[in-house]
Parts: C-alpha cells; structure tokens; sequence
C-alpha cells in the first residue's frame, strides 16, 4: 500500500513541499526558454540555408537545458518519494492519499492556498473537489472508538 497522511501530517508538509513545487516549475520554465532558444536557432539555420553557429555556446545551452530539466525531474521525483501526488506542476496542484472511513481519498492542495481545505476520491479529481468535513479533524484512532 502506498504511503498515507493524516490532515495533519499533510499540512505539516506544506511549507517544504511549496518550495520544491516552486523549484521544478522554475527548472520547468527556464528549460522550456532554453528549448525554445535552441528550437529558434534551429529555425534560423534552416532558413538562411545554413550560418556560422557558435558550436560551444549552443552546446553550453543544450547541456544547461539538461541540466534544468534532470533537476525538475529530480524535484518531482523528490515529492513523489515523501509519498504526495504531482498532480498539475504548472498550476501547483498536489494530492495526498488520505483513508477515511477506510476508504482511500485524496485531500487537496493547489498552490497559493493557505492550507489544505478540500478532498476528493480518487475518480473523482480536482473537478470533484469538496470541502473537508469532521471526518478529517479525527485521528483514525479516534475514528476507531
């Protein structure tokens, strides 16, 4: 079974977790730029039948556009480690295995919200959002007695 978190144990993360969002959709963004500078050049040989290109700069390029993007891939990997869902990078959503009522849901954090205040199933998604409710206060302990 793949890792689960209390409420509690998931807003915990949240701090940690918001920064390494924010490094891989940096690393994302600076690797798209830097592919759509090499995609540009590209373009610019293709149409003038061929230039004088600086092949250690565009190999530099090519290298830091690896780089960016191993270190998003990194990023990713991290969070996915501690156990919590990538859902959408560009919009900073995050899913977190939850069970309630023995049934495994998912609570709900989308970047730029002060804590986790939603959930869905698992079939359900983001579109299925709903707020949290008692449920989610208890400790499965508490739930148990």
């Amino acid at each position: 079974m793949s890792k689960t978190f209390t409420l509690s144990e998931a807003q915990t993360l949240l701090p940690v977790l918001e920064a390494l969002l924010r490094k891989a959709q940096a690393a994302g963004i600076r690797a798209g730029e830097l592919e759509s500078e090499m995609q540009e050049l590209t373009q610019r040989i293709f149409l003038s039948g061929g230039m004088h290109v600086n092949v250690v700069q565009a190999a530099r390029r090519r290298a830091e556009r690896e780089k960016t993007l191993q270190e998003a891939r990194d990023t990713l990997l991290e969070i996915d480690e501690i156990g919590v869902q990538v859902k959408d990078l560009e919009k900073g959503l995050l899913d977190f295995p939850c069970v309630v009522d023995g049934q495994t849901v998912l609570l709900c954090w989308k970047l730029g919200e002060k804590g986790i205040g939603f959930w869905h199933t698992t079939e359900d998604g983001f579109a299925g959002r709903k707020p949290l409710d008692a449920r989610f206060g208890k400790t499965q302990r508490e739930r148990l007695n």
